[in-house]
Order: C-alpha cells, then structure tokens, then sequence
C-alpha cells in the first residue's frame, strides 16, 4: 500500500446542524528535478518544466503559470505543457489568473552571476499560502530579499550541491533564514539512498533522522505545523 500524504490536510469539525466553511487544500506534487504541479482554487501552477531531452521528462501536464527560474534545458522547456499558460521568466510583481506571484533577482553561485548566471526566485501566494520556489539558487538571501519575499509558508529547496546549487549546509542556512512551516527538497535523485547522498546530509542538517516519501503534499492554512517540518515527495519523472 502506498504511504498517505502527510497529516497536513486537516477539516474542522462542525456541530451538528451548524454551517461551516471549508476550505480545500493546496495539493502539491513534484513532478521531478525542480518541476512542481500547484493545484489551488485559482488554477494549475507549473514551476521549471524540464525539456524531456534534458534527462528529466515529466508526464505531459496541464497549466495555467508557468514559473521558469533560468533559462537551463532541465528547468525551462514548454514541451510537456498543456493549455495555454501565462509563463513567468524573470523578476517583478505578478498578478495571474487571481494568482499573486513575486519574481525576485537572484544568481545561480555565489559570485554574482559570475559562474553559472541569473536564478529567479518565485514567491507563489496559492490558497492563501505562499509557496517559495527557489530555483536554482546559488547563495544565501540578502535581508532586503527576505523582506521582498514575505512570510513563507512552503519552501522548494534544491540540494544538488554546490557545484549546481545548493550545499546541504547552505540549504539549512536558507531555511533558517526563510524560517518556513514546510521544507521539501528538490533537484536530487530520490532513488540514491547513500548516506551521504544530498537528500541525506540535508536531513543531517535540519536535524530529522527518518523520512518517508509521499505521493503530494495536501494542506490548508490552518492545517500547517507548528514547527518546521520536512516533507519529501515522491517523484513523477518518466
């Protein structure tokens, strides 16, 4: 039997013969490298769509945004996008189908563009939660960054490594300064299950010893944790 998502999903309980409002849940499904599927009331987001050459083919997925954080073959391809989506590439202010989007300038290293060029980060406001994700993000935020950004609920994290992106322990570094509710990683392969491996040293990190991979993510405002906690997805790439 398949693990069940998390308990992030959660409807409170009303009396009986009084009325009360629901609110559905955000869904959240990681389609492979950094590609996101968003699923909210306002639509469908798509984050860094891979080219399927690139290595990183996604089932063929339907969208109404597109976010692309650089301009990279594993992170920007339309190839496998269905419908006819607003597409996102750059920093700005954003409103998109009642979607409210933040596109912030960052680099891909930590010498400014120098070595692998430009990232943008999206802040992503999704059924009243905001969803950073961070591309291929290369260094740790500036506090007029952090400022930009906002309250993030849900952080998308890459831990490829240094040589792509993210050290482990840079990772860490930016959750703590993000100081999110959830953390789920990305850009890493989930079928290496060395100790040392990416995924591994960030749990090292942020102190968790054991994570089971779910199918999405489900959760609503109220039904966010107290603490931090870090969710790993299980991935759709073909």
């Amino acid at each position: 039997m398949a693990p069940e998502a998390p308990s992030l999903r959660g409807y409170p309980r009303a009396s009986r013969g009084v009325s009360r409002i629901v609110v559905p849940p955000m869904d959240l499904t990681w389609l492979g490298h950094a590609c996101f599927r968003m699923r909210g009331r306002e639509g469908i987001v798509l984050t860094d769509p891979p080219d399927p050459k690139s290595g990183h083919a996604i089932p063929r997925t339907e969208a109404g945004l597109v976010t692309i954080s650089h301009d990279h073959g594993g992170h920007s391809s339309l190839k496998s996008v269905a419908g006819e989506p607003v597409v996102l590439r750059g920093p700005g202010e954003y409103e998109v189908r009642e979607v409210l989007v933040t596109g912030l300038g960052t680099f891909h290293d930590e010498d400014k563009g120098a070595s692998r060029g430009r990232n943008t980060v999206f802040a992503i406001r999704l059924e009243d939660l905001l969803i950073c994700h961070l591309g291929d993000l290369g260094h740790a935020l500036a506090s007029v960054d952090l400022e930009r950004l906002g309250d993030v609920d849900i952080v998308l994290v890459p831990i490829s490594g240094a040589d792509t992106n993210l050290s482990a322990a840079k990772a860490a570094e930016i959750v703590h300064q993000l100081e999110p509710k959830v953390v789920v990683p990305m850009s890493y392969d989930p079928d290496v299950q060395k100790k040392d491996s990416p995924f591994e040293r960030l749990l090292h990190e942020l102190g968790v010893k054991e994570l089971t991979p779910v199918p999405k993510l489900s959760v609503t405002r109220g039904s966010l944790p107290e603490n931090v906690q870090v969710v790993a997805l299980d991935s759709r790439a073909r």
